[in-house]
């Protein structure tokens, strides 16, 4: 039986204890996709130079409580050797609903054997691999700065396509990083992921963050709009599936009315609806710098220096002055993790939601 998300429903109420953990597993990549915001960030992790490593990570996550959702990142995190074993951490003491795994799909039969084992090993966590694909194939390779990206990634899918039916907690998926140089191609890359029958969502992604090349944020936003309206009329329609786990529909609603979020956020520039960084949401660096959210450059501290324990960490007078300045001050984003939680735990945007939810 597949855990379930209903045990995080007081969260609606008390936005007291982290229930979403994105926890960026490395910077090390085998691509240098010029729209990545984390490989280029101009701001240097203060902690001392080297990854947490498994034993860290053990500690850190038996001073969280059970998760919702954990969100894995970087970097490529199929370059970790020990990326089974820290998801059998996080699994055995956090419990999480769901965890994330996106990858550009460079390593197809790693990324197979090592999916294949996570998904035996956490057998009641959905298990959700998002596959990048950002263009056709020539424009996917030139985004990624690598000739022949798009179709190892491809293989990739193939290869994990083959799990689907022995694992009913896998979710296999594909993620669309909108940005300037491929927003002409929208409906292109629609198409093409809608006809890969092994897929059942697709996301889209607005470009965001410090990126080493700005232009690639000059982007259309009626064309944006215009691609995850394609996204929800294919979700109505039936054209695309969605989810296979239990609250599917709910997601799939939720997915919605983000979209729509993100797209005045854009337009409006100015923050729409209450923002729960650091509350329900944390964002944990590779080396132990702890943050409110991904773009946000100011960290609350570094695990490491409060004995690997994040309660301790989060209950700092710094920490709490960081996070109180969340809710005073004006910024803005587009993160989408960010806003699922910031959508489902806020009761207000509930008859919203509602009113989705009845027409998928």
């Amino acid at each position: 039986m597949m855990y379930s998300p209903f045990r995080h429903y007081g969260s609606i109420f008390r936005k007291r204890r982290v229930i979403h953990l994105t926890f960026f597993l490395t910077r090390k990549c085998n691509l240098a996709c010029p729209f990545c915001f984390y490989l280029t960030a101009k701001d240097k992790p203060s902690a001392p130079a080297g990854e947490l490593d498994l034993h860290e990570i053990e500690r850190i996550s038996r001073s969280m409580g059970s998760l919702l959702w954990l969100a894995f990142s970087g970097g490529e995190i199929f370059l970790r050797k020990d990326l089974v074993d820290i998801s059998k951490v996080f699994y055995t003491n956090n419990r999480p609903v769901i965890m994330l795994f996106p990858t550009n799909g460079m390593l197809p039969d790693v990324i197979r054997d090592k999916t294949e084992e996570i998904l035996s090993l956490c057998e009641k966590s959905v298990i959700a691999v998002k596959l990048s694909i950002d263009g056709p194939a020539e424009l996917h390779d030139r985004l990624r700065n690598r000739k022949g990206s798009f179709e190892r990634t491809i293989a990739t899918y193939h290869e994990l396509g083959e799990l689907l039916g022995r694992f009913p907690n896998f979710e296999l998926g594909v993620n669309t990083v909108f940005c300037s140089e491929n927003q002409n191609a929208m409906d292109e890359v629609i198409d093409f992921v809608s006809g890969l029958s092994n897929i059942k969502t697709h996301t889209i992604s607005l470009v965001r963050g410090n990126i080493s090349q700005e232009g690639y944020k000059k982007v259309d936003y009626e064309k944006y709009d215009n691609a995850v309206k394609r996204l929800e009329n294919n979700l109505k329609d039936g054209t695309s599936g969605t989810y296979r786990f239990r609250g599917a529909r709910i997601k799939a609603a939720q997915d919605i009315l983000q979209r729509r979020l993100i797209h005045r956020t854009s337009l409006e520039g100015k923050r729409l609806i209450p923002c729960y960084a650091g509350r329900l949401n944390l964002v944990l660096g590779e080396t132990g710098d702890v943050y409110p959210c991904e773009i946000l450059t100011d960290p609350l501290g570094n695990v490491r220096d409060f004995d690997y324990d994040m309660n301790s960490l989060v209950r700092t007078d710094r920490a709490k002055e960081i996070l109180h300045s969340i809710s005073d001050n004006k910024c803005f984003c587009t993160h989408e993790c960010f806003f699922m939680t910031n959508i489902l735990f806020n009761p207000k945007l509930y008859p919203e939601l509602a009113k989705e939810y009845l027409q998928i």
